[in-house]
């Protein structure tokens, strides 16, 4: 398969874009469907609320176990080729999963299924980092989670559509995964090589971009912390359960407008500083939800306004990363950032929920607060020492 030459043109960056962009913005509403809708599906079946909670989790633990070997995969299957088998195969799991309603395989079924969604996170955003400009790269990943959120957040509103019941929404899902596979091949000559070369491991990442795979931990954690127990500190501070739960729309809203502009400013100033401003700006906001919450509207805006800024962590942690690494290196630590997300996902909602547990309900404010502080530590001594980061 070719490749994209040494200096490729703006319209074969724009394209490339484009390309991987459209992929992942179509599963990702593929995935918003399916994840309400497996966790319903258990519950017909009969499953305790632990069961559907260990089938979920199944999803960090298999992206922490494959994730690390996708790039060198790559580098011999070629890009493009292993982002198509990824997605044909996790749309089929996706209809595999009604057409055998048993618990048992659900778990390894859900594995794969992971394993291909691990795949076309890492290949994608590596491909979207690589074609970037550099004076426009945090422009382009601001646009690219705004587009993946979006995308999130129309899965779920299809299924009031589609219902919950029977194969319609299943093959749906499948049908948007395919969907995925027209916007690669027609740009399968755009595709970056990873040559041969195996980069190295996740812990020479972490020296090599710290502040950039560590953000994608600390986003992990709040981002799972935030959605799984703010709605009981909703409850825990008298509201009901239906407004508890409109909290986590205030802060997914926030996160959708946001990413944009903050990725905008992140090309203009080093972004560190912005890391270290969203840093701070999640610490502040998090100590103020407590004095907030006597006013639902002023708490609601507050979450608005925190959840869009800590949701560029994300963002401008991946643009830094394609300006700190590139090639193998930069597939390789696009490896890490996802495998670091998902360790965050899944640590961050027992050390936010074990907070509040300690000291109910402000513990929830305390735990994400220092949370971005401690991420804080290490941007500064970055920014004192100077260098790249």
């Amino acid at each position: 398969m070719p490749a994209v030459s040494a200096r490729p043109s703006d319209r074969d960056r724009l394209g490339a874009m484009a390309a991987a962009i459209s992929c992942v913005a179509v599963v990702g509403t593929g995935l918003g469907l399916s994840i309400p809708l497996l966790s319903l599906e258990m519950e017909r079946m009969g499953a305790s609320s632990i069961v559907i909670g260990l089938n979920t989790a199944v999803a960090g633990f298999a992206a922490i176990l494959t994730v690390p070997f996708v790039p060198r995969l790559a580098a011999r299957v070629g890009v493009v080729r292993l982002l198509i088998l990824a997605i044909l195969l996790g749309g089929l799991c996706l209809s595999a999963f009604k057409l055998f309603p048993n618990l048992v395989l659900w778990f390894p079924l859900r594995f794969v299924f992971s394993t291909t969604m691990g795949v076309l996170f890492v290949l994608s955003e590596y491909w979207i980092n690589d074609a970037a400009p550099p004076e426009r790269r945090g422009l382009v990943m601001g646009i690219y989670a705004t587009v993946l959120a979006i995308g999130f957040a129309i899965g779920p509103t299809l299924l009031t559509l589609l219902g919950t019941d029977g194969f319609a929404p299943y093959l749906a899902g499948s049908a948007l995964f395919f969907l995925g596979l027209t916007p690669l091949v027609l740009a399968r000559n755009l595709s970056p090589d990873l040559g041969h070369d195996r980069g190295g491991g996740i812990l020479a990442y972490l020296r090599l971009a710290p502040l950039a795979v560590l953000a994608a931990a600390l986003y992990g954690a709040v981002e799972a912390g935030a959605f799984a127990i703010l709605p009981l500190y909703g409850l825990r501070i008298g509201l009901d359960a239906k407004i508890s739960a409109a909290l986590v729309s205030a802060v997914a809203l926030g996160n959708v407008l946001f990413q944009i502009p903050v990725g905008l400013l992140a090309d203009r100033v080093d972004r560190r500083l912005v890391l270290l401003g969203a840093s701070l700006a999640g610490a502040l906001g998090a100590a103020l939800i407590p004095a907030a919450s006597a006013s639902l509207p002023l708490l609601s805006a507050l979450l608005f306004v925190w959840g869009g800024i800590v949701g560029t962590l994300y963002t401008v942690g991946l643009a830094h990363l394609g300006a700190t690494l590139r090639g193998p290196d930069l597939a390789g630590a696009n490896a890490a950032f996802v495998m670091l997300y998902n360790a965050g996902l899944m640590l961050g909602p027992p050390l936010i929920g074990g907070g509040m547990d300690l000291q109910p309900p402000l513990g929830f404010a305390v735990a994400l607060s220092l949370l971005f502080a401690l991420y804080a530590v290490p941007v500064v001594r970055s920014l004192v020492r100077g260098g790249a980061g």
